[in-house]
């Protein structure tokens, strides 16, 4: 009787481990395919002033929309520029901006870093007038410039 119990636990063995390996190939499989775009990075505009990224890579860039800086172009293009206390970097995107975007508020874009100037192909919305990007916050507090929504500084 031990002897078939043996067996049976040997196969039910080999199933899983069957059974992971399928599973695993599959996760490979399918982050192979995922657009390139889906593992993009963060910067903030300090660290796109120390260290510009090539232009053919594609990140997300956050901080505060900086004061007097919003221009609006022809049709739908607009330039602004980005802060996180520490260094500003200009960015213009054409296309409709979410409704609570304006200056001073907490904004992330995506797109690259071309000629001393962040071309941006999408401009992330904030839920609230209160949300802001933990990532954004992140660059801030580093930059020691981050106030809460209740107007309160935060310094770290």
């Amino acid at each position: 009787m031990s002897g078939g119990l043996k067996s049976l636990k040997k196969r039910r063995r080999v199933q899983v481990m069957s059974m992971a390996g399928v599973s695993i190939a599959l996760v490979l499989v399918l982050l192979w395919f995922l657009p390139d775009d889906s593992f993009q990075f963060f910067r903030s505009p300090s660290e796109v002033a120390e260290a510009p990224p090539p232009p053919n890579e594609r990140f997300r860039i956050g901080g505060l929309v900086a004061e007097g800086s919003i221009v609006r172009g022809q049709g739908e293009q607009v330039s602004f520029s980005v802060t996180d206390g520490g260094a500003v970097v200009p960015v213009v995107y054409t296309g409709i901006l979410p409704d609570l975007f304006e200056e001073g508020q907490g904004m992330v874009a995506q797109g690259n870093y071309i000629n001393g100037r962040f071309e941006a192909v999408e401009i992330l919305a904030k839920h609230d007038e209160t949300y802001m990007p933990s990532e954004v916050i992140d660059a801030l507090n580093e930059q020691g410039t981050y106030v809460d929504p209740d107007g309160t500084v935060v310094t770290h």
